[in-house]
This record gives structure tokens, sequence and C-alpha cells, in this order.
């Protein structure tokens, strides 16, 4: 009788790796930019309109809404497509390996209905910046191509 190894096999080189689907919110109010700066990770102390991932058997708008609400505090209903594009990590171990992250981001125009501005969840500060300002901020690179859809 043998005993089963514990040890799980190494993961296949070959096997399919998925992007992962991600959101972002535009809410513009009196000509200003509802923006967080980021706390994770991921471009700590960049900054970019609230978003993050898809969860499973969640809709976009669904994960739109609910990531806006637990980095900002605000209550919103989101509308049409505004932009859509990916962010695809460095390379893991450098510089030859597979991308550390791989998301395919869709950012919806939104609306505030509800709530108080304050940041949470991973966003350190959350603030409307006025559209004048944002080139001169550390954005995160996704926003550099948002930026021309919201005619900045």
């Amino acid at each position: 009788m043998t005993t089963a190894d514990p040890t799980p096999p190494p993961p296949d080189p070959d096997s399919p790796r998925r992007p992962v689907a991600g959101v972002g919110v535009v809410v513009v109010e009196k000509g200003a930019l509802l923006m967080v700066e980021r706390g994770g990770p991921v471009h700590r102390g960049l900054w970019a309109v609230p978003g993050g991932k898809v969860r499973w058997g969640e809709t976009l708008a669904e994960a739109a809404v609910r990531e806006t609400g637990e980095e900002t505090g605000l209550e919103v209903e989101a509308g049409r497509v505004i932009w859509t594009g990916q962010a695809i990590g460095p390379p893991q171990p450098a510089p030859h390996g597979p991308p550390a992250y791989h998301i395919v981001i869709v950012d919806f125009a939104a609306r505030v209905t509800g709530g108080s501005l304050m940041a949470g969840d991973d966003a350190r500060r959350a603030a409307f910046v006025p559209l004048e300002n944002l080139r001169g901020m550390r954005l995160t690179p996704t926003m550099y191509e948002l930026l021309p859809a919201l005619g900045v």
C-alpha cells in the first residue's frame, strides 16, 4: 500500500491562463472627476477612478457600483460604458516570465445617488479632482488611456 503524496504537482507552464475582469466608474461633477489614491500593493500612491475586480456571478455594472461604494462611500448608478482597456503587469520573474496580472477593464459613466465621500477598502484617499488638474497628478497607467475619452 502506498500513501498519496500531499504535495500538489507544480503548475503546468502550458496550462491556459486567463485575464481577470475589472471595472471602473467615471463620475464627473461640476468639472471634477471622482478619484481614489490607491493603497493596495499594485500602483500604491497613484490615482485612478474607483474600481476593482468583478466577483463570480456579479454583473459588470453591479461590480462597478459595489467597488465605488467600498472605495469612496458613495452610492452610484452605473450608465453606459465609456472606456475599455487592459492592464498587464510586469513579467514575473522579471524580465522574461509571464505577467504578474492581466485585467480587462470596463469603465462605466455613473452618477452619484447617495452616500458620503470618504476613502475606504484599499483607497488611501478619495476626492473630486478638477479635470484640468489630472495630468499633473501621479496616475495609474490606464488613467492616461482614459483621459482622452474624457476630453482631457
